[in-house]
C-alpha cells in the first residue's frame, strides 16, 4: 500500500512540475498558417496541413515529414466493421478541383458530435477517365457514383496526412465559422 501511494504522489508531483514549466512563447503569440479548401457534403471547408507520411508531398506542402503516420494504415483487405483512426480524403493530383473529405466536425469546435470525424486522412487519388465530362464534385456519394459509372478512377495510396478542418464556408450542421478563439485574415470566400 505504501508503494502505491508513493507512486501516485510521485506521478502527481512530476505532472505538477511539468504543468508549471514556463512557456517559451509569449502568451499573446500568434502564427499564420495557410488553409486549403475542400468539400464536405456540398459545403466548402478549409483545413490545415501540418503532417504528411510521404516525404515528397510533405516537401511540396511545406509540412512535417512524419513517416510513422503510415503505421495507422490497417492491413487490407480490411473488413468494413473494423474501425480505424483514418478517414478518407479524395485528392485530384491534376488539381482539377479541391479535395473531397468524408467527414467533418459537426459543428466545428469543442461541441462536435460527429464520431466519424478524424483529422488523420488516408489519401485516395482521383483521376478522370478519358472522355469523361469533368464536373466539380462536392461530396463523397456522387464521387463514388461517378466511379461506378466509369467516369473516374479512385486509387488508395499509403499517404497519411494530418489535416484538421478549422473553418467552414456556410451552414449545414457544420455551422458558419471557425474554431473558437481564432480569426480569419484576408477572407476571400
Amino acid at each position: 500500500m505504501i508503494r502505491r501511494i508513493s507512486y501516485v504522489v510521485f506521478i502527481t508531483a512530476i505532472m505538477s512540475a511539468c504543468a508549471q514549466q514556463p512557456s517559451t512563447a509569449p502568451d499573446n503569440a500568434t502564427i499564420s498558417l495557410p488553409v486549403i479548401g475542400g468539400w464536405y457534403e456540398g459545403t466548402k471547408v478549409y483545413y490545415l496541413t501540418t503532417d504528411i507520411s510521404d516525404k515528397e508531398l510533405a516537401a511540396a506542402m511545406g509540412a512535417n515529414y512524419v513517416p510513422r503516420l503510415e503505421d495507422a494504415i490497417p492491413n487490407y483487405p480490411k473488413p468494413p466493421a473494423v474501425k480505424t483512426v483514418l478517414e478518407r480524403v479524395y485528392v485530384f493530383p491534376g488539381k482539377e478541383q479541391p479535395s473531397i473529405l468524408a467527414s467533418a466536425p459537426q459543428p466545428i469546435g469543442p461541441n462536435s458530435h460527429d464520431n466519424q470525424y478524424s483529422p488523420l486522412w488516408l489519401v485516395y487519388e482521383v483521376s478522370w477517365n478519358q472522355g469523361a465530362d469533368k464536373k466539380e464534385i462536392t461530396s463523397e456519394e456522387p464521387l463514388l457514383a461517378a466511379e461506378e459509372k466509369g467516369l473516374l478512377t479512385i486509387t488508395r495510396t499509403r499517404k497519411v496526412v494530418n489535416c484538421p478542418i478549422v473553418v467552414s464556408e456556410n451552414g449545414n450542421s457544420l455551422g458558419v465559422g471557425l474554431l473558437p478563439g481564432n480569426k480569419t485574415v484576408n477572407k476571400q470566400w
